[in-house]
């Protein structure tokens, strides 16, 4: 079957997706007026919904397990997201933050606000797969999510959105366009461990774009995944390069624009959500999964 939609007559107006890739410092006032400005010049120059990258407001504290970086922790709603709710106010923007969320006293996640264009907080979606790997140290910090994978009806599209991690697993992307969304978010913190890059880097990010690509193919759908640039260290050690590269996959899984490795960018990409319908119609893998096979999905192993 071959799938023909790219001359068709779109009656829908273009949505413009804005994601802000940039380098983090020190210090988490700087970083969060750096994301505001990023975002305000995305708005300022068109974008209708705008997504940071994972944990923006500080370092990749993960490198180490320290119990002082739960200072780095705020409430929801706390300074990120009521910052953000002015902000999508003020311009008329949907808005996807990242957030270290303190939920309780011993009680922390890795969380993303989803803010429409009015400003309201739409809800939160909260990091369902948590890593821990070599200068991955998830697990130390976060609860792993209890809100379920999730689609929100925004001014400008139904979206859904999953953290990093949650990227390499399918069954989060399926169940999240399931509920209708047309374009999936991915927050990310990714990249290289410098001594292993020359090996397996390539491959390593190869991996890593390919698993979301599938996802707009296998679903239909608009994929935007935002990183962030630049070496980092806070434990001492050759740290962590981030690899950048934030991107957008059409409908196809096609490479619609993707960043550089290691600059600063607020990527403008309009995209047209009439072609998720059409996609989904000409292409129509929800039609003909076998809801009636996949009971075992829901066990560890099949022994």
């Amino acid at each position: 079957m071959q799938l023909k939609i790219e001359n068709r007559n779109w009656k829908m107006p273009p949505v413009t997706l804005g994601l802000l890739q940039h380098a983090c410092s020190a210090d988490s006032a700087v970083n969060l007026a750096k994301t505001l400005s990023l975002a305000e010049r995305a708005a300022t120059k068109g974008a209708n919904i705008v997504c940071t990258q994972e944990l923006f407001r500080t370092p990749y504290f993960c490198q180490a397990e320290n119990h002082d970086n739960f200072k780095l922790a705020e409430a929801i709603p706390g300074p990120t997201t009521k910052a953000f709710q002015a902000l999508a106010k003020k311009h008329g923007v949907v808005v996807i933050a990242s957030v270290f969320e303190k939920r309780a006293s011993g009680l922390y996640h890795n969380t993303a606000v989803i803010i429409d264009a009015d400003g309201r907080l739409l809800g939160v979606y909260r990091k369902m797969h948590i890593p821990d790997d070599p200068l991955y140290h998830e697990k130390f910090y976060f609860t792993p999510g209890d809100t379920g994978f999730k689609a929100w009806e925004t001014k400008f599209g139904k979206i859904g959105v999953l953290i990093c991690w949650d990227q390499w697993y399918p069954e989060g992307a399926r169940l999240t366009a399931m509920q209708g969304a047309e374009i999936l978010f991915y927050p990310t913190a990714i990249g290289w461990h410098p001594g292993e890059k020359q090996e397996y880097g390539t491959n390593q990010h190869g991996a890593w774009e390919t698993i979301q690509r599938s996802h707009a193919v296998a679903n239909g759908c608009y994929v935007a995944a935002v990183n962030r640039i630049g070496t980092e260290t806070p434990e001492g050690g050759a740290g962590i390069e981030f690899w950048g590269q934030s991107f957008v996959a059409g409908t196809s899984g096609q490479i619609l624009a993707k960043a550089s490795i290691d600059k600063e960018e607020v990527m403008l990409v309009p995209i047209e959500l009439g072609k998720v319908d059409v996609t989904r119609t000409h292409w129509p893998f929800l039609r003909d999964r076998r809801i009636d096979a996949y009971g075992d999905l829901t066990k560890r192993f099949i022994d």
